[in-house]
């Protein structure tokens, strides 16, 4: 594939959450400047949008199953990523879930959940990788993406919320730790993205709000104040930047990319 600038040729990123949506555009965005990535998700065997992709970039782009929950299975893919295509020079650390219910009518099994993929998952990796660029003397960059969610409360999404917070809150505090070792920590903080997980979500807020299906699409979408609801290509070009040289000057920054939804 012909590309344009090629801003990070020769680099090695690892994408959780990458079998669809915003992960797998991201690693489609990644491979078309040059960079070979390990496509990570749950699913035993890459999803179609994983598989059009190793079509595309044949010699650029692996695909790992690992449960980011399980602290044995992310050191096993950061090594089988590392064995592949060499050194990590980014992580894209972007594995994620969404509940929500009542505050009061919110259990145990909701809170763990989330927090085991959201923040426990989402710091170890972190930390797995972070370990090998400092063990390899990589100056590479991390990733986390967070949410708009993560920067208000929501009566109906408290978990989600609190979770999307604590990754703005570890980007800042990694971000410190590591500029020791020039390595740049920073977050995209998307607003409502069009992906397959809002179907999940609109019948929730439908079921909660007592809405037709689509109604809170609709609703989100026309709030935002460019308009309308993002794709994931929109957050392509943020991800790009922050992992590419033009940010060697950026670290422990979540970014809003949200049509204008949180101004910071």
């Amino acid at each position: 594939m012909i590309t344009m600038s090629q801003k990070l040729a020769n680099q090695h990123a690892l994408l959780t959450g990458a079998g669809g949506g915003i992960g797998a555009a991201v690693a489609r965005a990644f491979a078309t400047e040059g960079a070979r990535c390990s496509v990570v998700d749950i699913g035993s065997a890459p999803s179609a949008e994983v598989q059009q992709l190793m079509a595309d970039f044949p010699s650029a782009i692996q695909y790992i199953s690992c449960d980011v929950t399980d602290t044995g299975a992310i050191k096993q893919m950061v090594a089988k990523a590392t064995s592949t295509f060499g050194a990590i020079h980014t992580l894209f650390n972007n594995a994620a879930i969404f509940d929500m219910a009542p505050l009061l009518e919110s259990n145990e099994a909701m809170y763990d959940k989330i927090f085991a993929v959201n923040v426990k998952g989402a710091f170890f990796v972190m930390q797995a990788v972070l370990q090998h660029m400092v063990d390899a003397g990589t100056k590479g960059a991390v990733i986390n993406m967070a949410s708009q969610a993560g920067r208000r409360g929501e009566a109906l999404v408290s978990h989600y919320c609190a979770s999307k917070a604590a990754i703005v809150s570890y980007t800042q505090s990694a971000a410190l730790a590591m500029a020791p070792h020039h390595i740049r920590v920073n977050g995209i903080s998307p607003g409502v993205i069009d992906t397959p997980m809002w179907a999940n979500v609109d019948a929730l807020f439908a079921k909660y709000e007592h809405l037709p299906l689509g109604e809170k699409k609709k609703q989100v979408g026309l709030a935002v104040p460019l308009g309308y609801m993002g794709s994931p290509k929109d957050i392509c070009g943020a991800a790009v930047f922050l992992a590419s040289p033009d940010a060697s000057y950026i670290t422990a920054q979540t970014l809003n990319v949200d049509g204008g939804n949180v101004m910071s």
